[in-house]
């Protein structure tokens, strides 16, 4: 029987771990619901990994330790680390639990440092359970377990990629198929190999009254069965400790290559720090790729999927680098980004960490614009000549696509969609993306010694300025629109002309008839970018001023506080977001409304969860994470707040 327990992974990730090659998410209760592996994006690897004890005269069946009702639970990062500490005390047995999990820096190895404590007045004799099952890459089919002796331990292996399992300590017994059904009897019956994705260990020991005794786990990687097998062989040749002292120095090494940051908060220090340590982990190692965020809905059921590379999130993510001293995370990102430019120099929606297109609805012309935006703040930080060479045929490229994209009625750039992906239109906060990009290339020609290409490209800028200042202003309210010529459906389109807004309709070769309305009058947070970060125009332009007003006073989730994306947002409930909290945030302090800005920092503090993660979304009702978590764009404007902040000379919060 190949029978697994029935699980729903969660699609919150409460804590992640990694290496930047490794990556795995886990629950508050240290249950390994995911594993990325040999890049942070794909493949992913586990259905479920689960540990559980059955301890002799107090319990009839295995008590796995995620189960609420048993075990109560407790956990924390180690300071400084990606190392995430689990403890489990018994409800019902004396029993404590603590798994240290980390991944072991340029190692295809995960450690899972389990410690077992009598908190009682007698001995007690247990029998300590794992159970992995791996639907490898994702697939239920194709795959094969087998217990190997070579390495006291489970083999999991399907076509390129293979995983072993085992502890340090001997194992007591272990099943293939059928396994969860075996191991939560409390039996293994000794299965050597199944065409299964899953199956289990066990291990017994014996606990005087106030003992620890220690039962390191491995989860070793490999291309093929032979190289797991001999990286499982060399984790068991370290001491454990030993691989965690590796990790400890690591990251506490790379936390000391970065910027400290001049605000005196212990809560923010622990947030800003945090955010740098999830910078590592969602920048894959191999490639340069930056992610969104870890996956948690792969199905797709609620979202299109998170583990991708935006150029626009990148954009933001690597000034955020930048400004944190973490330049080379910079600087291989762009690297990566020419790999994934198309033949004609643009910039499609998302990409894998290999430069091949995902899934995808549609370009996003704010896509390319951020990241030669991005290009060029960097090198503002570094200063460094060559990387600019090095990105020269990508640049130059990338503005003859941009210029290519403009509609000569408006000046602006054609219909595509919109940052939050929702909407086709001639949209304002692309407009600026792509001003943002034009100025940034234009510094990066003249930097070169590209004079004319420079007053060319500046030009250019100039007059989607203008486009933007002709048809991207509501004339009644003196702010701005969040675009025009807005495809909509034909419901929405009567009701306009039902309502004598002005519209129109544009048949294209096919003969499809599509319909817009002249403007998009909607509050959007987006239209913040038009200041910060692309500077088409100064904070206090009174048409700015009026339209961060208009936001804050719209967007303002009523409850909680917090500002939504725009306010009629309905996307996961519409909440509001951390991301879009502190980008008005970043807004007022330019304005030198710094009381302002401090109190849309400290919201986006205050829902931070428990480990110091930043969500995408508080939920509107309860100020819980709503969606996504760790979201790596929040974490980039949590670090950017930051420092402009300090930087304004503020010095507490």
């Amino acid at each position: 029987m190949n029978r697994s327990p029935i699980t729903r992974k969660p699609y919150l990730n409460d804590a992640v771990i990694g290496n930047s090659s490794m990556l795995a998410a886990l629950d508050a209760r240290g249950e390994m619901h995911r594993l990325w592996w040999p890049h942070v994006d794909m493949p992913q690897h586990v259905e479920t990994m689960k540990m559980g004890v059955l301890v002799d005269g107090m319990q009839s069946a295995t008590s796995w330790l995620e189960n609420e009702q048993a075990w109560s639970h407790e956990q924390t990062y180690l300071p400084g680390t990606n190392i995430l500490r689990t403890q489990a005390t018994g409800r019902d047995v004396p029993l404590m639990v603590v798994t240290t999990d980390f991944a072991v820096p340029d190692k295809d190895l995960l450690v899972r440092h389990v410690t077992l404590t009598n908190t009682g007045k007698e001995p007690l004799s247990l029998s300590f359970f794992v159970y992995a099952s791996l639907q490898i890459a994702e697939h239920p089919l194709y795959n094969t377990v087998a217990f190997e002796r070579q390495i006291d331990g489970l083999l999991y292996f399907r076509h390129q990629y293979a995983f072993a399992l085992s502890g340090a300590n001997d194992c007591a017994g272990y099943a293939i198929g059928d396994a969860f059904h075996h191991a939560s009897a409390g039996y293994l019956p000794g299965d050597a190999i199944g065409m299964v994705p899953h199956g289990a260990l066990s291990f017994r020991m014996t606990l005087a009254p106030g003992e620890t005794q220690l039962l390191p786990l491995y989860l070793a990687a490999g291309s093929t069965v032979h190289e797991a097998m001999a990286n499982m062989q060399e984790a068991k040749q370290v001491a454990t400790d030993e691989w965690l002292a590796r990790t400890e120095a690591y990251w506490r090494a790379y936390l000391q290559e970065a910027k400290p940051l001049a605000l005196a908060n212990e809560r923010v220090q622990a947030i800003y720090e945090r955010s740098l340590l999830v910078f590592k982990l969602m920048s894959d190692q191999k490639t340069g790729c930056v992610i969104a965020a870890p996956e948690f809905d792969e199905a797709f059921t609620r979202c299109g999927g998170y583990a991708y590379c935006w150029g626009r999130d990148a954009a933001y993510i690597t000034t955020a680098f930048d400004r944190a001293g973490l330049t080379s995370l910079s600087r291989e990102f762009y690297r990566w980004a020419v790999l994934a430019q198309d033949p004609d120099g643009s910039w499609q929606q998302r990409h894998y960490h290999d430069g091949r297109l995902a899934p995808s609805w549609g370009l996003q012309i704010d896509e390319g614009g951020s990241i030669l935006w991005g290009m060029h703040q960097h090198f503002l930080v570094t200063g460094d000549r060559a990387f600019l060479e090095e990105m020269w045929p990508a640049v130059e490229k990338g503005v003859t696509f941009l210029l290519s994209f403009l509609d000569e009625e408006t000046g602006l750039p054609l219909p595509s969609k919109d940052l939050w992906e929702e909407r086709e239109a001639e949209h304002t906060y692309s407009a600026a993306a792509v001003f943002g990009g034009l100025t940034g290339a234009a510094a990066i020609a003249r930097e070169l010694g590209y004079a004319s290409l420079a007053d060319a490209w500046l030009k250019a800028a100039d007059s989607i300025k203008r486009g933007m200042e002709q048809n991207t202003i509501d004339e009644r309210t003196q702010t701005f629109l969040r675009g025009i010529k807005l495809s909509v459906s034909e419901a929405e389109y009567e009701e306009a002309v039902a309502q004598g807004k002005p519209v129109a309709t544009v048949t294209d070769d096919k003969g499809y008839v599509r319909r817009q309305l002249a403007q998009d009058d909607v509050k959007d947070i987006s239209l913040i970018g038009l200041s910060v970060p692309f500077q088409v125009f100064d904070p206090e332009d009174p048409r700015m001023v009026a339209t961060a007003d208009a936001i804050e006073q719209t967007c303002t989730a009523p409850e909680v506080g917090g500002i939504r994306r725009y306010e009629d947002d309905t996307y996961i409930g519409g909440n509001p977001w951390i991301l879009t909290t502190l980008w008005l945030a970043q807004y007022r302090i330019l304005q030198g409304r710094l009381s302002e800005a401090k109190k849309h920092f400290t919201w986006a503090v205050e829902h931070a969860t428990a480990l110091d993660l930043l969500p995408e979304q508080v939920d509107k009702a309860t100020g819980e994470p709503a969606w996504v978590v760790p979201l790596t764009w929040s974490h980039a404007m949590f670090v950017l707040t930051a420092q402009m902040l300090a930087e304004a000379g503020v010095e507490t919060i």
